[in-house]
């Protein structure tokens, strides 16, 4: 397996995590709706939707040991959950300040200042990975009849454990460098401000295609280099009073997303219905419609993305410039609202009245303002560069908006697994939110065409054998009935 695909199956095991955030975001952002002046002060109601929150936002760390371990494990199964939760817990445990100082015979002010802050979603993201490598090595283990109560998974949480004392020997030296060089990166990062929000923008729309974005966003949304934002900015008064958050700063890597996702995009939806060919206005226009309607609401905008991805690369690239100077402008002007999701209308509704949202209602006219730039700048690049935009194909490739609206999810399924080359053909299948995630024995054994009938968006090839079949939301439905059959 290459060191891309590797990294792609951790960047998609972090999404099992991240699907507690939604929850947390809700509950807090309900709860200073309730109190938007006393911040649960002043209703016992507010604080125990905010203190409800605040109890996923906590323990991130803890979450991605679990969450990562389960997402990377094979066959899904609980006990790769249990052994990253096992992992956890011996680790922290045996590097927290007062077990260093009693291990090294030193008295506790001279621990270093990095096992104070040993409980974080770096090390929980290093236990999820080592945890489910551990499963998947020894979960098939059988061992003497004397001791067969321990075989297979039961085997699993024992070993995670003896293995975690070994880690924890290691990290007791390696951990203080590696955490001075994930805070000089992120104060380096910080240092240069708006500029740096910016570049961060950009790249996460640029590493969409390869599906590394979820890696680089965990630096800069989560503990991983001292920055935090989306637990920062979801604690509202409980990172105000504990000193992690700053009014006008803490978001600034997420709000310059809500005017790309709520009016950008769905304007360049728009300026590609527009561009497209009288006679196939009606296919495209379903599609957009609908992708558009994702980008607003929810922030899922993959489906349209992926839409002029492949088939128009320049206006890809022209989408994570434009992201890079939204997310560059909202930092720089101290526009700021959060989300626990995605920047879609939602989770600026929950935001709005948080006490580290500032000006939010800025973000809708500057929104307003990129709609117009992405629909001339989109609409005049296909006309002059002619990009084979959804609607604009020869005929005999228009078949990728033609989606198979009356088949059943068992019998798409089938056809997936057809034009995948069929069932010997599969060496794994998963998926994340929006695309269909597979190891393949042969690729060349795809049928490309077919998949663009059935509803894919683009097909990303990795490495040897490894493929992503971008589908939408209803990628993970698909995964899961076409490993029934």
């Amino acid at each position: 397996m290459s060191v891309l695909t590797y990294l792609q199956r951790i960047g998609q095991a972090l999404m099992v995590p991240v699907a507690a955030l939604p929850a947390a975001a809700i509950l807090m952002g309900i709860g200073y709706w309730i109190d938007p002046n006393g911040w649960g002060g002043e209703s016992q109601l507010a604080a125990f939707l905010i203190k409800s929150g605040a109890a996923i936002i906590d323990n991130m760390a803890i979450l991605f040991a679990v969450g990562v371990a389960f997402g990377m494990s094979k066959d899904k199964h609980g006990s790769a959950a249990l052994s990253g939760l096992v992992g956890f817990l011996v680790v922290t445990t045996l590097l927290s300040p007062g077990a260093v100082a009693q291990l090294q015979n030193i008295p506790a002010d001279q621990v270093s200042a990095a096992f104070g802050k040993i409980n974080n979603q770096f090390i929980g993201i290093l236990v999820g990975v080592i945890s489910a490598e551990l499963y998947n090595r020894f979960h098939h283990i059988e061992l003497p009849a004397a001791l067969a109560f321990f075989s297979g998974k039961r085997l699993v949480p024992i070993v995670t454990s003896l293995v975690m004392i070994i880690v924890s020997f290691i990290l007791m030296y390696l951990w203080p460098v590696i955490f001075n060089g994930l805070v000089s990166f992120g104060k380096s990062i910080t240092d240069i401000g708006p500029t740096g929000a910016g570049i961060y923008g950009f790249l996460n729309r640029l590493l969409i295609p390869v599906g590394l974005h979820h890696a680089l966003n965990s630096v800069f949304w989560f503990n991983v280099a001292g920055i935090n934002d989306i637990p920062n900015f979801l604690g509202g008064a409980q990172s105000l009073a504990n000193g992690t958050a700053i009014v006008g700063v803490t978001g600034m890597y997420q709000a310059g997303f809500f005017p790309v996702m709520m009016f950008g995009l769905p304007a360049a939806g728009l300026a590609i219905y527009h561009s497209a060919a009288p006679a196939k206005k009606a296919q495209v226009a379903s599609l957009m419609i609908a992708a558009s309607l994702a980008s607003f609401f929810t922030g899922v905008t993959e489906p349209l993305e992926f839409a002029f991805m492949f088939v128009a690369p320049l206006l890809y690239v022209i989408h994570a410039l434009l992201t890079g100077i939204s997310v560059f402008i909202a930092a720089s002007m101290q526009w700021m609202a959060g989300f626990g999701f995605s920047a879609g209308f939602v989770d600026m509704v929950l935001s709005s009245q948080n006490p580290l949202a500032k000006d939010w209602y800025m973000l809708i006219l500057q929104g307003l303002a990129f709609g117009v730039i992405y629909y001339v700048v989109f609409r005049a690049a296909i006309k002059a560069f002619n990009l084979k935009t959804p609607g604009r194909e020869d005929d005999d490739a228009g078949s990728n908006v033609d989606l198979q609206h009356n088949s059943t999810r068992e019998e798409k399924a089938a056809n997936f697994i057809v034009a995948l080359g069929g069932k010997e053909n599969l060496q794994t299948i998963d998926a994340c939110i929006t695309r269909l995630r597979l190891v393949l024995v042969d690729r060349n054994k795809i049928d490309e065409e077919k998949l663009k009938v059935l509803g894919s968006k683009g097909n990303v090839k990795l490495g040897d054998n490894a493929l992503q079949v971008i589908l939408g939301p209803e990628a993970e439905l698909i995964a899961d009935a076409m490993k029934k059959q």
